[in-house]
């Protein structure tokens, strides 16, 4: 159904994870979030493009619940549909779930496909994230809670998770202020020094004021102005030597097709719980 929907200059990839637990829901309802988020990406690509569906089990920490007051900590399926489009600029984000907002031209777009996507979402306790930015292709990322009976990621086998702790200095670039100011507070909580700047030009700003002993540089990946690649290569103009975490909430899937970074590179997927911040941090630091 989505391969007609789409047209047959957009190629179709399906890269279901097998061990997902299970949820309830109306089929009819989960169809209706596929054929309007195709429809979305189909709109997004000009010509040729890719739109990339997988799945995943995940665990939603406290950590994540308290950006979204909405969801509760525990396991969820997370459906993930992205598109090699044109991406979504900040000011059109924050309103793309409002009912009637549209960005097509009269007759070419109800403005009710994401609005009905949110409804169904929120309608089944689930949350919705969508990581876009222009030029890039857009990803969103549904979560919808497991059954009891089937969750087999357990709340107390991540509370068993503690961080992990360091002393280094490291430097967390982020565009999006809630995740910068969470993410230094998690780092910190560790124990590390924490230099956070809220876009590439303020790192680079505050690294050439102060030179300060740097040993991993945290970043994301895609930002306005430059990306998380073209500013570590200007900083390991400086420190030779330093390691680098990329952040990003594009599925892998997409960066990959995309190329946005050499295949050996360290990448952390939004969201991420304290834990796996703080080991991937660990690891890079003791490698």
């Amino acid at each position: 159904m989505i391969r007609r929907l789409i047209g047959e200059d957009i190629e179709l990839v399906w890269k279901p994870e097998a061990a997902t637990p299970l949820i309830k829901i109306d089929p009819t309802q989960l169809n209706q979030i596929l054929m309007n988020l195709a429809v979305n990406a189909r709109d997004a690509m000009t010509g040729t493009g890719t739109l990339i569906i997988g799945t995943e089990g995940v665990y939603l920490d406290k950590d994540y619940c308290r950006q979204h007051p909405w969801c509760v900590p525990g396991t969820y399926f997370c459906l993930r549909v992205s598109d090699t489009g044109c991406g979504i600029s900040q000011d059109i984000r924050d309103h793309i779930f409002e009912p009637f907002f549209t960005t097509k031209n009269i007759h070419e777009g109800t403005g009710i496909g994401l609005s009905t996507v949110y409804g169904i979402v929120k309608q089944n306790l689930g949350v919705i994230s969508v990581y876009s930015e222009p030029g890039e292709g857009t990803t969103f990322k549904i979560y919808l809670p497991a059954c009891a009976e089937a969750v087999s990621l357990t709340a107390t086998d991540h509370q068993s998770h503690r961080l992990v702790a360091g002393s280094e200095t490291l430097l967390f670039v982020e565009d999006e202020k809630n995740l910068l100011k969470l993410g230094a507070a998690m780092l910190e909580e560790a124990g590390y020094q924490v230099l956070a700047a809220a876009s590439p030009a303020q790192a680079l700003e505050l690294v050439e004021k102060q030179k300060p002993p740097i040993a991993l540089l945290i970043t994301d990946m895609i930002m306005p102005g430059m990306s998380g690649k073209d500013l570590s290569l200007r900083l390991q103009e400086i420190y030779p030597q330093l390691k680098v975490l990329f952040v990003s909430g594009y599925a892998a899937d997409l960066i990959n097709h995309k190329g946005l970074i050499e295949n050996n590179a360290e990448l952390l997927s939004k969201p991420f719980t304290s834990f796996q911040l703080t080991s991937r941090v660990r690891n890079l630091l003791d490698s």
